[in-house]
């Protein structure tokens, strides 16, 4: 297998997960192909900020922002400050292996895509069993997404995300919360930009765990995905 530099910045959103966020961190850290972390701490109310200041790396940079302003106003504020040639998102909550974000650097570093998607609905890895009704609601998101993108994913609500940093850097993202997915979705697909999907595992959490997502940020996702349909009539052509 070829050796690569590290060239990637893993940005964590993170917002009262006192329980899991070192884990979590530590384990992006001990990626050879990580170049830096950025965590963003999204005005956690609880013990997350003083576990965070005790961990120590020259690759780990901490931003706190003085109140929870959501997962996607997270996500820009560490977009923003990412230096290495690749950027990917992970969450705080140990529902996603970090170490399987280099399956998703292979066609980028390729030189064939410009974006990929974990997928938690193709190969064989392994899955948490859990809520079907959030499952249904997920395939019925992407569903939507495609039928606008004219896309062909499986898992449009993915974390697992890798961008080329001049491609996330150069795109206007406005969603505050977990609208996040669909918004940069669409604009990619707007784009024209080559994407990827990749399957990977998932240990999903229950919300008596910590999960946060809601069925108002289901219908936010409606909401944001219709929102970008009459600009896809514009979407870019596709890159070769």
């Amino acid at each position: 297998m070829t050796k690569f530099e590290a060239d990637v910045s893993v940005v964590i959103p993170v917002y009262n997960e006192e329980q899991r966020v070192q884990a979590a961190v530590e384990r992006v850290l001990r990626l050879s192909f990580v170049k830096e972390v950025i965590v963003v701490d999204d005005g956690s109310t609880d013990n997350s900020r003083q576990v965070l200041s005790e961990l120590s790396d020259p690759r780990l940079r901490i931003i706190e922002s003085p109140e929870n302003q959501g997962k996607g106003a997270a996500l820009r504020r560490g977009f923003a400050e990412a230096t290495a040639p690749f950027v990917a998102v992970h969450d705080a909550d140990l529902e996603y292996d970090p170490a399987e974000i280099e399956r998703l650097l292979v066609p980028l570093r390729d030189g064939r895509a410009d974006v990929a998607f974990g997928s938690r609905f193709i190969g064989s890895d392994e899955h948490r069993v859990l809520y079907y009704w959030h499952s249904v609601g997920n395939r019925l998101l992407t569903t939507l997404s495609n039928m606008v993108t004219n896309l062909n994913l499986t898992d449009m609500e993915t974390c697992t995300k890798v961008f080329k940093r001049e491609v996330i850097q150069s795109i206007e993202l406005t969603e505050d919360r977990f609208g996040f997915e669909p918004e940069v979705t669409a604009k990619v697909a707007q784009r024209g930009d080559r994407i990827y999907e990749v399957g990977i595992s998932y240990s999903g959490r229950t919300y008596a765990e910590g999960k946060k997502i809601g069925w108002r940020d289901g219908a936010r996702a409606v909401w944001v995905i219709g929102k970008n349909a009459p600009f896809l009539n514009k979407r870019g052509k596709k890159k070769q």
